[in-house]
């Protein structure tokens, strides 16, 4: 047990991980319970670290290292696993949630990309000025796609927004029937301006991958259509198992930007 709170230490405060613990690229779900339903898609792993809400397991996925760490619920606790798990040397991170659709023809089961999120949370704000985009590695999106394309699950590609509440941030009605104000009329004005999805994680993940020069993107499944009223908990497995081929395919993506001496993947690449 490491009892530091030392940020540079190599066993991490909150995380309970050291750079032994990892692979490059790591799965972010919030429940800790969703560890055993990624794991369970895997070639091997084994759990590394259990602490507070923060479990972390490393294995192998078609034979690319890969580990995934939970993060509870929300942007602080979901920042401070992204912090802890760059410091152990990770690099490339891929949240794995559920999200509520927003556009009427989007079905439960149904899984989102992420290309960008809209920051209605607070903990990006603690990093860099409000007007700072939240966008994901185009390398990521595309691996995403390619994963989904390949294991044939329906996907959207589009805007997230992610919310501080889950009741009166994401326009639903809190105790007793409080309304926040404008939450009347917040998911009609996201829908109108296109966004596809709210969550509470995406925009925080995002906005500080890009400020420290990381790779993230996000993969959610549709559990509810806030406009047609339908819920189910369906699709999470498909979320887990695009995120662990897309790390998959980044790797083989890496090797050859390598083979072809180029730093970013672009159309003229191919992997056969």
């Amino acid at each position: 047990m490491n009892d530091s709170e030392d940020p540079n230490d190599e066993v991490q405060y909150h995380l309970e991980v050291g750079p032994a613990d990892l692979a490059d690229a790591v799965l972010l779900p919030g429940n800790p319970e969703r560890v055993d339903k990624v794991t369970a898609l895997w070639d091997d792993h084994e759990e590394k670290a259990y602490h507070r809400e923060y479990r972390t397991a490393t294995g192998s996925y078609d034979g690319t290292p890969i580990s995934v760490t939970s993060t509870g619920i929300g942007s602080p606790s979901a920042a401070i696993a992204v912090e802890e798990l760059a410091r152990a040397g990770a690099d490339t991170f891929i949240r794995v949630g559920s999200c509520g659709a927003i556009q009427p023809e989007m079905e439960v089961g149904d899984l989102v990309i992420t290309s960008g999120a809209v920051r209605q949370e607070g903990t990006s704000k603690e990093y860099v000025r409000e007007d700072y985009p939240a966008v994901s590695d185009h390398e990521v999106v595309s691996a995403l796609v390619a994963a989904a394309e390949r294991l044939g699950y329906d996907y959207h590609v589009g805007l997230t927004m992610s919310a501080d509440s889950f009741y009166a941030g994401q326009g639903r009605p809190g105790f007793e029937g409080f309304r926040a104000a404008g939450s009347d009329s917040l998911v009609e004005e996201l829908r109108e301006a296109n966004v596809k999805n709210i969550e509470m994680e995406a925009a925080a993940l995002l906005t500080i991958a890009n400020v420290y020069g990381l790779r993230a993107g996000a993969v959610c499944s549709v559990y509810a259509n806030r406009v047609t009223g339908e819920f189910r908990t369906e699709g999470e497995s498909r979320a887990a198992e695009t995120a662990s081929l897309a790390v998959h395919l980044l790797a083989k993506m890496d090797e050859v930007k390598r083979e072809a001496g180029v730093d970013r993947w672009h159309a003229g690449l191919s992997l056969d």
